[in-house]
C-alpha cells in the first residue's frame, strides 16, 4: 500500500504504526524496545509513534524500529498524516527539497522489507 503524498505547501508528520510480532519467550524484550518510543492502542492492538523531522531524535526512533523489525519480525508501516492540534514538535512540509517526500516514496515499494534499499 502506497501512502498518498501530502499536497505541496502542507504541514504533516510521519505516523508510524507498529504491530508487535509473536516473539514467544522474547515477547517482553520486544515490548521493552517499543514502550519508550510508541504508545499502545488496546482497541487496534498496535503501537503508534510520530516524528516530524529526520533529526537525531527522529532517526533514533526509526533505527530502533528497524532493529526491532529485524530482530523480532515486528511489522512497521509509515504514513504521512496532518499535524494534530496537540502536536508540539517539529513538522515536515511538502516542499520537495526537504527529502521527506523521498522517504515516503521509498517506503511504498511493495515487497521490499522496511529498512532495505531497493534493488537497482
Amino acid at each position: 500500500m502506497t501512502a498518498a503524498l501530502p499536497r505541496q505547501g502542507t504541514r504533516w508528520i510521519l505516523q508510524i504504526t507498529i504491530t508487535a510480532a509473536q516473539a514467544g519467550s522474547r515477547w517482553n524484550e520486544q515490548l521493552d524496545k517499543l514502550r519508550p518510543i510508541a504508545g499502545y492502542d488496546k482497541s487496534t492492538q498496535t503501537w503508534t509513534a510520530h516524528i516530524g523531522a529526520l533529526d537525531l531524535a527522529g532517526l533514533s526512533v526509526l533505527q530502533t524500529l528497524f532493529d526491532t523489525a529485524r530482530t523480532y519480525g515486528t511489522e512497521v508501516r509509515l504514513a504521512p498524516v496532518p499535524v494534530p492540534r496537540s502536536w508540539k514538535g517539529p513538522v515536515f512540509t511538502s516542499d520537495p527539497e526537504t527529502g521527506a517526500g523521498a522517504l515516503l516514496r521509498a517506503q511504498g515499494d511493495e515487497g521490499r522489507p522496511l529498512g532495505h534499499l531497493p534493488l537497482a
